[in-house]
């Protein structure tokens, strides 16, 4: 009942396209939207007939392809790299379209007792006081957690026992127990098995991550595009978005 009430949300947003008519979608996709393009992709598959072939990634490495020349349909990556995409003339800026915030959160172990952030001063001890952090370096997450660090004075210590990678599952090295925190989206922390989400930053050194949608400045399939992000923008979306940690833009 609750898939049949979601589907003719979809379609009476953005209509249904017979087969004739079916696309087949390039998403290029921030990590911090996976988990909820995942629950979403075949909801609208199913609406509307169109299919989806999605890739997943770091978004600077998106930004990066993009920029390069890689061909899609749609893009949902944060405001820096559409910015970035736009002024390259990768995009359709008529179709630029706010789809979800996201805050930077961090997680420990299951079970691992959750140390104090509620405060700024209480949030630097706890970076002072734990023995390993996990955190991506290209990812905006990481990026914006050592500008707090520097900020705070405590980047040298925090660098000098960091696990990191450039993107992706940074909560895998608490899972594995080489690192006691992991830093990153709350949406990309939610979903991994074997941690706990500890909570958001303190107000003060929070980051507030916009994910905007365009389609591709050389898509063949404007109209199907166009569909995939009003979709992204009904309130059967906005229900998923908010159950993997992501306000609705």
């Amino acid at each position: 009942m609750k898939s049949t009430f979601a589907a003719g949300l979809v379609a009476l947003a953005i209509g249904t396209a017979d087969k004739a008519s079916a696309a087949e979608l390039k998403l290029l996709i921030s990590n911090g939207m996976k988990e909820a393009v995942h629950d979403l992709a075949p909801q609208f598959e199913r609406a509307t007939g169109h299919k989806l072939s999605i890739r997943y990634g770091t978004s600077a490495f998106l930004q990066r392809d993009m920029e390069a020349g890689e061909g899609f349909d749609v893009t949902v990556v944060p405001v820096p790299s559409i910015d970035a995409a736009a002024k390259a003339g990768k995009l359709d800026t008529s179709t630029r379209s706010d789809i979800a915030h996201s805050r930077i959160g961090i997680a420990v172990r299951t079970g691992a007792p959750k140390p104090d952030i509620s405060t700024v001063e209480a949030f630097k001890r706890t970076m002072l006081n734990a023995k390993a952090i996990a955190y991506a370096t290209a990812g905006t997450s990481g990026l914006h957690f050592i500008t707090v660090c520097e900020r705070l004075g405590i980047a040298n210590e925090v660098r000098a026992k960091s696990k990191t990678l450039p993107g992706g599952v940074l909560a895998e090295f608490v899972v594995k127990g080489e690192a006691e925190l992991a830093i990153q989206q709350i949406s990309e922390l939610l979903p991994v098995e074997g941690v706990e989400l500890v909570g958001p930053f303190p107000a003060e050194l929070q980051l507030v991550t916009t994910y905007v949608a365009a389609t591709g400045a050389m898509s063949r399939e404007g109209t199907a595009s166009k569909a995939f992000i009003q979709f992204l923008k009904t309130p059967a979306a906005g229900a998923v978005l908010k159950a993997k940690g992501l306000g609705p833009g």
